[in-house]
């Protein structure tokens, strides 16, 4: 899969839907995810890519968010099975995820694109087991994986972290790393519209800080 998509100004009905399925599991809140995850499969993501989602967003939110959350992809999926809707199941990843000493060059050099410099500093000179599991988990493990693509996890990413108070710092990386991948600003300005049209108020805002900071700073 082309991890970077054509540029564009605003988000498909798809897109939209992806951050508010990762906001709604880092709250926890299994309604509005149900309504989500409903929207997505409505809007034309596979039941792959969402489970790809969701698996994803444990690194971002934890095990228990994301077994959570793909249990309640598991429900949607068998009530809308028998409401007669026949939801596309999509693509397993086709390239095989390297190991060993492959991956953690995989991990790297993916983590070097998103970041768009090598990611070093006094913390991973003080904990550098945590760079590690980030290159080759993260980076490697998880975004060599070709069934979704690098939009679409930044996207995620996003929804996760700006409804997550207290990592400011990590949201403004993401949203650095999402135009890095190709989305627009006009796209992450609609992101944060997304998010406050379903009363997330205070992502929205934390979103919008983001995207501020980052234009500033380009």
């Amino acid at each position: 899969m082309n991890q970077q998509q054509g540029v564009s100004e605003s988000l498909s009905a798809g897109q939209q839907a992806i951050p508010l399925i990762a906001a709604f599991m880092a709250g926890s809140q299994m309604n509005k995810l149900n309504t989500a995850l409903n929207q997505g499969l409505d809007a034309g993501l596979t039941i792959n890519e969402v489970k790809e989602i969701l698996v994803q967003l444990y690194a971002y939110t934890g095990f228990p968010r994301s077994l959570n959350a793909l249990n309640e992809l598991m429900k949607v999926v068998e009530a809308r099975k028998q409401r007669g809707i026949k939801d596309v199941e999509g693509n397993e990843p086709v390239s095989p995820v390297p190991i060993g000493d492959e991956l953690r060059r995989v991990g790297i050099e993916n983590q070097t694109k998103i970041s768009g410099v090598p990611v070093q500093g006094p913390l991973f000179d003080f904990a550098p087991v945590i760079n590690q599991f980030l290159q080759t988990h993260l980076f490697g493990d998880i975004f060599a994986r070709d069934n979704l693509d690098w939009q679409s996890r930044e996207l995620a990413t996003l929804g996760a972290l700006a409804a997550t108070p207290g990592v400011e710092a990590q949201l403004l990386s993401h949203t650095r790393a999402s135009m890095r991948v190709g989305l627009t600003a006009a796209q992450l300005r609609q992101l944060a519209e997304v998010l406050r049209a379903q009363a997330e108020i205070e992502a929205a805002m934390r979103m919008e800080h983001a995207l501020q900071q980052a234009l500033a700073a380009r």
